[in-house]
Order: structure tokens, then sequence, then C-alpha cells
């Protein structure tokens, strides 16, 4: 009876064992993978994006844009198969078209120098090899019909496409923000190395627009300081009071999680994003242009990442990211989050050497001209002075070389030394585990037979 109540004391420890084991295993299986999907390919920083040395080497006239395959992999637009050899040599698939960037810049060219129509906007498709003109429902039918005859005399590669409801500026990211009789959504902060302000979409307000936590104007958070619009979409609200908001780069993504934002990036087509508004929360999509024109009522803006994500009126603002990366501020488009639409976003890169600040507590913009410290010289502060330091927010995960990481997920299940050790332990729990249980297997054994043999 002793040895049978013992037996299955092991059995049940066997069991517990194998579960918590297996466990371990998948836990880390899918950390180490997880993480792993998230990295660069081996090569480092150079291999992310192969398209920019070859586009740079073979120029306008032989390229035609590049952007992220559904594979991950960079493709790069060739116009002829000595280019497309070198593309492939340099790491990148290469797609030979029949329509160089000079002539896609050109037919932009054209219809940008044509009269402007309201409820219209045009993007470069790079894949397809051509240019999309968009006109919404407030379009009329003499205009369409103009813009149909252009589109004819430029070439066959511009096409048409009617859309429903109106691209309209999202009025109304992450933190809701209350003007005079509008609403928008805070976007990222950024400081100039003297003060903290935080960046949105410039159609939000005008300079000196005060902006507050609640309807109420009982919490006051800033003063519009700078607005570019039309033309650009980009402002900046000045904090007034230190303690009115976190100055860290944290997006709420909803169900009380968050991601950290750790430095600043372009978008590229191809590339799966996030964006955390006021009114529609957190969403994603895909980027299907860059460099995006739209002809809103109260203006163009031009220089815009179009996206498949959706937005409603109060979003405008809000941040664009991916993977802990600052991509850009909801400007506007059409549709809304129950039928789809299409986005636009200043771009965050743009902004930001514009307005000659950094995200507060990630690295200076790329392309900052200032990183030196030329202007400290001079006795003025701006782009070139050190960030802010920001209080410290427990990271979403551990970010190496963020700036030029494959982008692949918003967040990774977790890192691969720590998925690695997981599946270590387990491994030794399970060899161990069975040692011990072989061992008092193998104790009882000989006891038994003593006793019986006498």
């Amino acid at each position: 009876m002793m040895h049978t109540r013992r037996r299955r004391a092991r059995r049940k420890l066997q069991r517990i064992v194998r579960l918590a084991a297996v466990v371990g295993l998948l836990s880390g299986g899918l950390m180490v993978s997880g993480a792993v999907a998230g990295e660069p390919p081996a090569g480092g920083p150079q291999a992310v994006d192969p398209a920019a040395d070859v586009v740079a080497r073979l120029g306008p006239s032989r390229t035609a844009g590049s952007w992220t395959g559904a594979d991950g992999r960079t493709v790069v637009a060739v116009t002829d198969q000595d280019a497309a050899e070198e593309a492939r040599r340099a790491g990148a698939e290469a797609k030979v078209v029949e329509h160089s960037m000079e002539q896609l810049r050109s037919a932009t060219e054209e219809l940008r120098s044509a009269p402007r129509v309201p409820g219209t906007a045009w993007s470069v498709d790079y894949a397809d090899n051509s240019i999309t003109v968009r006109a919404d429902s407030t379009v009329s039918a003499e205009d369409w019909s103009d813009l149909s005859g252009l589109a004819e005399q430029i070439g066959g590669f511009v096409r048409m496409e009617r859309t429903d409801g109106a691209f309209t500026t999202r009025v109304n990211g992450g933190t809701p923000v209350f003007g005079d009789r509008r609403r928008c959504s805070a976007g990222f902060n950024v400081t100039d190395g003297r003060d903290t302000f935080i960046l949105t979409a410039g159609h939000c307000g005008p300079r000196d627009t005060t902006w507050f936590l609640d309807r109420g104007a009982d919490e006051l958070v800033g003063t519009t300081t700078v607005s570019s619009f039309p033309g650009d979409d980009y402002s900046l609200v000045r904090y007034e009071d230190v303690g009115t908001l976190d100055r860290t780069n944290v997006v709420d993504t909803g169900n009380g999680s968050a991601v950290q934002i750790v430095g600043a990036g372009r978008a590229a087509v191809g590339q799966r994003v996030f964006r955390s508004g006021s009114t529609t929360g957190f969403r994603s999509g895909m980027v299907t242009a860059v460099n995006a024109t739209v002809n809103y009522p109260e203006g163009t803006v031009t220089g815009l990442i179009e996206t498949t994500v959706c937005a409603e009126p109060g979003d405008s603002g809000g941040p664009l990211f991916s993977e802990g990366l600052a991509l850009g501020v909801t400007s506007g488009g059409d549709g809304d989050c129950t039928t789809g639409g299409t986005t636009y976003f200043q771009p965050v890169t743009t902004a930001m050497e514009s307005l000659g600040v950094n995200l507060t507590g990630g690295p200076p913009a790329p392309g900052d001209a200032n990183a030196d410290g030329a202007r400290e010289e001079n006795g003025e502060t701006g782009a070139g002075a050190p960030p802010v330091p920001a209080p410290p927010v427990p990271p979403v995960r551990p970010e190496e070389g963020i700036a030029s990481r494959t982008v692949t997920s918003i967040v990774d299940f977790g890192n691969p030394a720590l998925g690695a050790g997981l599946i270590g332990v387990s491994l030794t729990g399970l060899l161990a585990a069975r040692w011990l249980v072989s061992a008092q297997e193998r104790r009882e054994y000989r006891s038994f037979h003593s006793a019986s043999w006498g």
C-alpha cells in the first residue's frame, strides 16, 4: 500500500514538472521567435535598407522608388535589367518597371501646377509604378472631367479614383486636448533643449491657441507657439505647467497597455503602422504611399504619409508609430472606422527638422543639421541642444539601433536572451526531475527487494 501511494505521488510530481517544463519551453520559444522576427537580418543596419545606396547610385532616371514586400524584404523598382542586377547584388529584390522616378515626379508636378481642386489627393504607388488621383464626393462632375483629361494627357500611368466621403482634417492620438470650440489629440513630446512641447497637427489651431485637458478649461495644458498649415501640417504646444502631463513619450494603446517611443523614423511603403487617437483609440494599417499631396478645403498639404489606417474627427494630431518609432501625426483623410478609409499623416522627421526640436528622452531627429551644437556656439539653444531628460518609464522592450530596425510588429513577446534562458531552465528542470525520480525509484526498488529477500 505504501509503495502504491509513493508511486502515485511520483507520477503526480512527474506530471507537474513536465507541464511546467512544457509551458516554459513554449514561452521561451515564443520569446526567441518573436524577438528574432523583429530584428534586422544579419549584416547590421546596412542590411535593413539595401535600397538606399542602390537608388543613390543609379539615380532617378533608372529607379522608381522602393517598398517593403510581403515577405519583409526591400523591393527596388528599376528601369532596366542591369539596374536590377545591381539591386540584387546589394541584397534587395528588384522589379523592372516602365516609368522612372523622373517621370513620376514630372507627373506630380503637372498635377500640382494645375488649378487646385479641393477634395482631391494624389500619391505615387511605387509597387504599381503609377500615380493615383483621388477625388472625394465634393468634387463636381466638371472638375472630375478636367482632372481626367489632365491624367490622360500626362499618360496612362495616372489613374483616377472616386472615393466616398470627403477629405477633411480630423479636428476633434493619444490624450485629448481641448481648445476654443475644438478638440485634437496630443502627438509626441518634444524639446528644444529649454522648453517642452506637444508636437501635434497644425490645422488643430493657429498660434496662441490655448489648450486644456477638459472641456471646462480647468486644467491648462499649454499654448500653441508655432503652427504651419496648409503647406505642412504641424504645430507646437508649449507646456505651461511642469506637472500637467507626463513628458515621456508613451502612447496609450488601450486596456491599460502602452508603447514606449524611443526614436523617430521615416515611414516606408508596405510598413505596418499603428495610430492612437482620442476619438477612435488604437488602430492599425499599412503605409501605401509617401510624399502624398492632399487638397483640403483649407488648402494643399504636401509630403504626407498615406495609409489604410482609419481615423475620425478628434483624432487629429495623434501619433503614428511602429515598433517604438515615431513616424507621423494625424492630418486628415476620408472615411471612418466603420467603413474604413484613407488617412494621411505629417511625417515627424520633417516637422522636427523644421522646428528644431527632438523627441524628449530620445535621440536627435534624423538629418538634424545642428546636432554638433553649432547653434550653442552662437549663444542659442535649439535642435543642437541635448534632449531634456525624461522621467524613467519602463520600456516595452529593450531597443538597440532602433532607427534602423526592420518594423514587423508593435511589440515583441520578449527578448531572445530571456527566452533562451527560460528554455535552458526548462530543459534542465526536465532532466533533473527525471534523474531525481529515477534515483528514488532505484532506491525503493533496492529497499523492496532487500526486505523481500532477507
